[in-house]
């Protein structure tokens, strides 16, 4: 009994939000980015920053609260809300990475 415990709050708890640190970026081409200059770029790169943190303290949330959920009442609540932001964490993340490219490329 205590191993199908353990299994099915295992699946339940991998049901949850992800940490921001775990989800890939989302491809987001550098051409995107080939017309900018270089001050656009670094203004671009900072706004990102902060955008991310924001988005991953969302996400952050959502996974604590998923995982109060699955504790208390068996079901990740937030993910099954809508307050996994999950792909908005990928999109940001791709982003910075074509940012990241593009300054590299113009060597800003």
């Amino acid at each position: 009994m205590r191993v199908l415990v353990a299994i099915l709050s295992t699946a339940l708890i991998a049901s949850c939000a992800k940490k921001p640190e775990t989800i890939a970026p989302a491809y987001i081409s550098d051409q995107t980015y080939q017309s900018w200059t270089c001050e656009q770029l670094v203004r671009e790169q900072a706004s990102l920053e902060r955008a991310y943190t924001n988005i991953s303290a969302q996400q952050n949330k959502a996974r604590k609260n998923d995982i109060v959920g699955v504790v208390l009442i068996g079901l990740p609540v937030s993910s099954l809300s809508g307050d996994n932001v999950a792909a908005q964490v990928a999109d940001v993340k791709g982003r910075q990475e074509a940012v990241r490219i593009t300054i590299n490329k113009k060597g800003c």
